[in-house]
């Protein structure tokens, strides 16, 4: 991967996989330069045994093939920019998976286009579930939520194009002055 936010990408889908009803995502830049990216789900959640594996590429849910390199990767990016990847899961309750990245390295991911992610993410999966997202910095903080906006939308998709546009175009705004500096 070569952005934060197709980490956060692959991380959501996950999330959508293990039946999530909410997706709670944050993204919280702390005044020494470190970036914490969470997802937070009430899926189906992990048991001990497969929790204790997840961290191997060997350890997947997927049927289609024998690897899965979605945390793998991220504890690898995470890792090399001087942070970590912190995961918690149970069973029934969800799963909670926290990566920190350190972003005045030289080998940290670039963030990406966190609001065109986000945007492809809930036009994605327009019904089920509900998205969040919380931003926060020294500059400042936003949210966003897709339970709110629903009762404005008066039934019109979350996937409809001029939908799509304006929470890109909206995301983009809020977390521009917020996470700007490390977008690129």
């Amino acid at each position: 991967m070569k952005e934060i936010s197709l980490h956060l990408l692959d991380i959501v889908q996950n999330s959508v996989k293990a039946g999530a009803d909410h997706v709670d995502i944050r993204f919280h830049l702390d005044k020494d330069g470190v970036l914490e990216m969470g997802v937070r789900d009430d899926g189906c959640g992990m048991d001990e045994e497969f929790l204790a594996r997840v961290r191997s590429p060997f350890t997947t849910t997927r049927t289609t093939r024998k690897v899965g390199l979605g945390i793998p990767l991220l504890m690898q990016n995470a890792m090399q920019s001087g942070g970590h990847v912190d995961i918690e899961s149970k069973v029934g309750e969800g799963t909670d998976i926290c990566a920190y990245f350190v972003t005045s390295s030289i080998d940290c991911l670039p963030l990406g286009d966190l609001a065109s992610t986000m945007a492809s993410i809930i036009m994605g999966s327009p019904d089920k579930p509900e998205f969040s997202i919380e931003c926060s910095g020294p500059a400042g903080e936003m949210t966003f939520s897709t339970e709110e906006i629903r009762p404005v939308l008066e039934g019109v998709s979350l996937a409809e194009p001029s939908v799509v546009q304006w929470i890109r175009e909206s995301l983009d705004e809020e977390i521009q002055p917020i996470l700007g500096g490390i977008m690129k």
